[in-house]
């Protein structure tokens, strides 16, 4: 049995498809076909049921499996050791992104990156803050930018910025009149905000409603900021947005009026978290200073 044998299994179980695999693998179908026969009679146990249609892992494939991706994953961390010591501002990095950070910090640090880090290929994925942590401690990202403290004990993180967040409502709206508006004077029937798993909703709510009496109710919506901010400037109600969103498209011409927000209260504290045991620090140390150093002047940078 060998690690290559283990990676086509895992591949075949992930995908579902030989072909599919064999081409993930960069190795031919008949190849990948042949080792994982080789390893089911090395192992003494049918892995997969095939038949001409569908591929299905077997029950005990399934742990075997199980097995083989943690035993995968320490391998790449034996490797990624060995990278490190040689040069660790070198090779692949694995950035996840919450949904309401990646669209706007994305287009800047991605040329950022070219220039300070050149050997590095950097690679960006979103998705809600509990996945994003999720896939950290299941070793398929190596660090994440999310906007809330970091509570599992394998993780740690590399504090970034302060970001206000500013108040979006449509034009016509009875607080349009006001240079800066108190997130405690928006009702809160009429804040629309993104659906569940999304922290910025659990983070506008909580400011919202601080003012005693205030019930913690709002119109959340199973969608993106952009349509949020569509229905905003059509009038369906109102919201906040991070600061760094305001370099968006959708900032003229588009119905909304763009306000500061008053009470200091709506913010969140932007960071990098990655798994303690994450060898190649270096480069997360460097990654912290580009985006620190590419944040507009309406964001306070931790690092200066």
């Amino acid at each position: 049995m060998n690690i290559r044998d283990l990676k086509y299994a895992v591949a075949v179980a992930e995908l579902n498809h030989f072909g599919r695999a064999a081409e993930a693998c960069r190795v031919s179908q008949p190849a990948l076909s042949g080792q994982i026969r080789k390893l089911e009679a090395h192992l003494g146990v049918v892995l997969f049921e095939r038949t001409n249609k569908s591929v299905a892992v077997t029950p005990v494939g399934e742990e075997i499996i199980a097995l083989g991706r943690e035993l995968l994953e320490v391998v790449e961390r034996i490797e990624m050791t060995a990278a490190a010591h040689t040069d660790p501002l070198a090779g692949s990095l694995r950035l996840g992104m919450i949904h309401t950070i990646g669209p706007y910090l994305a287009p800047l640090l991605l040329p950022s990156i070219r220039r300070s880090l050149p050997k590095i290929d950097l690679q960006i994925s979103e998705d809600v803050t509990a996945t994003l942590e999720d896939r950290l401690i299941a070793g398929d990202l190596d660090a994440a930018l999310i906007a809330t403290p970091v509570v599992e004990p394998r993780l740690t993180e590399i504090a970034l910025y302060d970001e206000p967040f500013w108040v979006a409502l449509p034009h016509g709206h009875r607080l349009e009149h006001s240079e800066e508006i108190d997130v405690l004077d928006i009702a809160t029937d009429e804040l629309l905000l993104l659906g569940d798993g999304h922290c910025l909703s659990d983070q506008v709510l909580s400011f919202c409603t601080k003012k005693p009496g205030k019930k913690p109710t709002s119109r959340t919506q199973q969608t993106s900021l952009t349509t949020i901010l569509a229905l905003v400037g059509a009038g369906a109600g109102v919201t906040l947005v991070p600061a760094m969103s305001l370099m968006g498209p959708w900032v003229t011409d588009s119905g909304i009026a763009m306000r500061r927000e008053k009470s200091g209260l709506a913010g969140r504290a932007v960071r990098l978290v990655f798994r303690k045991s994450f060898p190649r620090q270096a480069v997360l140390e460097k990654l912290a200073d580009i985006v620190c150093a590419i944040l507009p002047d309406t964001v306070s940078p931790e690092r200066r």
